[in-house]
């Protein structure tokens, strides 16, 4: 009940419109100064976004910046909003930790549920065939129009965007920890989030015996395409080369790459360690921004 009467007002029913049809979710003020957080996917393509609160209220919306490869969206109300929710951190949750998941599920505003969080630490991919890190699943009952609402832990903190419904009691949520802290102050200060590419696709191999007892692992992420006139094809990477490392971090698959993507690394020379034809080689390379 502490939870709810904490939470639930400053949660948002959102209504969108996209071209001519209509969409719905839900969104949390997180700003004394109007912005909300939605997922990337409710707010897709909109062209009219409307909030409505619990208490009756209602505002108008914008989309101040959406970042698909996190499914996290920054909204700005055109109106008065309730105070923000109090954020917490998801690097505290532990398995079989009550959580409680508010939203507007079939667009019944303000619906209430609770549940454990059941793993921790999953892989979910987008739409884009990236993969969002560190995601919360948990077995609090998520339906359609959820997805933008909160996951709060029972100190009443916002640990979780609710983002999609993987099955029967299978939810999974965005975590709100200092990764997602920062992508939502870019979305909250510039509109955008900017990362790091370097053109290649690749899939984790394991490594013969010999080959592995001379670079020191039993596995690295072989690649299998590399783009033309990519920041990758420019350095002299090629298909078949097996990456073992990138600026001295262990690779084993293209998640792997993508957490090394950063905005730091943009322009940034970095040193990728490939095994080849049966020998080390070291290959310099500078991504670009992706765009």
């Amino acid at each position: 009940m502490r939870v709810t009467q904490a939470v639930l007002p400053s949660v948002a029913a959102v209504d969108v419109r996209v071209r001519q049809a209509r969409g719905a979710g839900s969104a949390s003020v997180i700003t004394a100064d109007r912005h909300l957080l939605t997922s990337a996917h409710v707010v897709d393509g909109a062209t009219e976004v409307s909030l409505a609160f619990s208490d009756g209220t209602s505002a108008p919306a914008h989309v101040v910046g959406s970042d698909p490869l996190s499914d996290l969206a920054v909204l700005w109300a055109d109106g008065p909003t309730p105070p923000p929710v109090t954020l917490g951190d998801a690097a505290s949750l532990q398995v079989g930790q009550l959580v409680v998941a508010l939203g507007n599920p079939l667009g019944l505003a303000g619906s209430v549920t609770a549940g454990i969080v059941s793993g921790l630490g999953r892989s979910l991919p987008t739409r884009s065939g990236r993969v969002i890190d560190e995601v919360i699943q948990t077995d609090a009952a998520l339906n359609p129009g959820n997805s933008g609402g909160v996951l709060a832990d029972s100190a009443a903190r916002m640990v979780g965007v609710n983002t999609a419904v993987a099955g029967f009691g299978l939810g999974l949520a965005v975590p709100i920890n200092a990764n997602t802290l920062a992508i939502i102050e870019a979305l909250r200060t510039t509109g955008r989030v900017r990362r790091a590419w370097l053109g290649i696709a690749g899939a984790k191999v394991p490594l013969s015996p010999a080959a592995a007892s001379r670079v020191g692992s039993d596995a690295g992420m072989q690649i299998v395409s590399v783009i033309a006139g990519s920041p990758a094809s420019a350095s002299g990477a090629r298909v078949g080369d097996i990456v073992l490392s990138l600026d001295g971090v262990p690779i084993l698959t293209p998640t792997d790459v993508q957490r090394a993507m950063v905005e730091g690394a943009i322009g940034r020379r970095m040193e990728m360690t490939v095994w080849r034809n049966g020998a080390l080689v070291d290959v310099v390379v500078e991504p670009e921004e992706l765009q």
